[in-house]
């Protein structure tokens, strides 16, 4: 029978919900079952919390994610990384304090699994004002992780219930979106998702569509020129691959094929609430970020650190669970089978 293996799972920005839904993932018996968590954070933050929240606290402090447990110990495991000054947990803002731990939670997190001491990487949420009020000057998780793991282009793709979305640009403002679509773009973003979804997902040819940017994807030039400049040209290459692509699909149609057409494994969209909207609308609370183009698998929640709740033992932890285990049969479908 294989090990459950090691995820390293971040506590997030200490001052919004991650210590809550890390500690309320913690107590799932799915996640239990199905793997051993090591937690990145600080040890006494999430003791607090613990007591705060009413939860359990039952894991090992450890000082290395090297350390291996005794076989039969089911315990998770918090590797005490502190960086929560009084005041921070469940603070509720920005603060260049939340921002530095977060940082310094995924750099670990990040180290540990590139070096085998665990299998996947899960994240809890991170505040983008508060990492860049550390210094940071990167947008969100991906592109840090793109640059800590020297991958200039990672892909953010989503999953919830039947729909999965893959993005090609991600935090930018939707003006500049058409000057950031290119062909080789979009021809780059939906190879990594065929790939991923053939090695991770076990489905052995994948069916992609790729969405157009305008209304009616521009219905023959007439609501811009991307379709025709852009996208079609890159649907031509992703066939000439041997990729089975279509598009430019009309977004108010792509979704509803995806879904309830089952047509479609993976939408490719061009822009970020192309995506995210339909996807939220499935699965607002269910939902997984998965970042492919890494060379190690990584997935987290869908959702921010959601200052207004904070503390209050009201946060939904389903997204982080559903990371975990996602992260989890990710990593089982990628280990070569032993007879």
């Amino acid at each position: 029978m294989r090990a459950r293996p090691a995820v390293a799972v971040t506590m997030g920005d200490p001052a919004g919900v991650g210590p809550e839904v890390v500690l309320k993932a913690l107590a799932d018996e799915r996640v239990r079952a199905a793997c051993r968590p090591i937690i990145f954070g600080d040890d006494a933050a999430l003791r607090e919390a613990a007591g705060h929240l009413s939860l359990p606290a039952d894991w090992q402090a450890v000082r290395s994610a090297a350390v291996r447990p005794h076989p039969p110990d089911p315990s998770p495991a918090v590797l005490d990384l502190g960086g929560c000054p009084p005041g921070l947990l469940f603070a509720a803002k920005a603060t260049r304090e939340g921002g530095a731990a977060s940082l310094r939670y995924i750099e670990q997190a990040v180290a540990a699994v590139r070096d085998g001491h665990a299998e996947a990487l899960v994240t809890a949420p991170i505040h983008k004002q508060a990492i860049a009020m550390a210094g940071s000057p990167f947008a969100g998780h991906t592109d840090l992780l793109g640059h800590l793991l020297g991958v200039e282009h990672p892909v953010m793709m989503l999953v919830g219930g039947p729909l999965r979305v893959a993005l090609v640009t991600h935090h930018i403002a939707l003006a500049d979106v058409p000057d950031a679509l290119s062909t080789e773009a979009i021809v780059a973003t939906a190879r990594v998702v065929a790939y991923a979804l053939l090695r991770f997902f076990g489905i052995a040819e994948p069916r992609l569509a790729v969405c157009g940017l305008n209304p009616h994807a521009s219905d023959g030039s007439r609501f811009g020129t991307e379709e025709l400049r852009l996208i079609e040209p890159a649907v031509v290459q992703l066939k000439h691959a041997g990729i089975n692509a279509r598009g430019p699909i009309p977004p108010d149609t792509c979704f509803h094929r995806a879904v309830n057409g089952r047509e479609f494994d993976a939408v490719v969209c061009m822009y970020h609430d192309q995506g995210l909207i339909p996807l939220k609308l499935l699965a607002f609370n269910t939902g997984v970020n998965v970042t492919l183009g890494l060379p190690i698998i990584r997935t987290s929640v869908d959702h921010g650190t959601a200052y207004d709740i904070a503390g209050r033992g009201i946060a939904s932890p389903n997204s982080l669970i559903a990371a975990i285990l996602l992260a989890v049969e990710m990593r089982l479908a990628s280990a070569p089978s032993h007879p």
